[in-house]
């Protein structure tokens, strides 16, 4: 389909938001989430698995380890591991940390 062009748009709506809400803002956060889907989509996990590494300690630093979207950068960051190609036994055994 039409993934660079969504990539596109949600690289400017998560830089527009950092820019405008700051990164550790809820709304950054939503649009965090929604560009690590489009780097999946677009076959870059290993963009999408640095990017989510990221994101996580801002999301817990600043909603807390239980909030729902924190718990969504976990999953979105463990399903990174698991499903890109080439995922590697450390790739499997941090997925499976994270997921805990």
């Amino acid at each position: 389909g039409r993934h660079d062009e969504a990539l596109a748009t949600r690289r400017q709506v998560y830089t527009t938001s950092v820019e405008t809400l700051g990164a550790s803002h809820r709304s950054t956060i939503c649009s965090a989430l929604n560009l690590s889907v489009s780097l999946a989509n677009a076959q870059l996990f290993n963009d999408s698995k640095s990017f989510l590494r990221d994101q996580l300690p801002v999301a817990r630093r600043s909603l807390g380890a239980d909030h729902y979207l924190t718990l969504k950068v976990h999953h979105f960051l463990g399903k990174a591991l698991r499903e890109s190609p080439g995922c590697t036994r450390d790739d499997l055994l941090e997925a499976e940390t994270i997921m805990q």
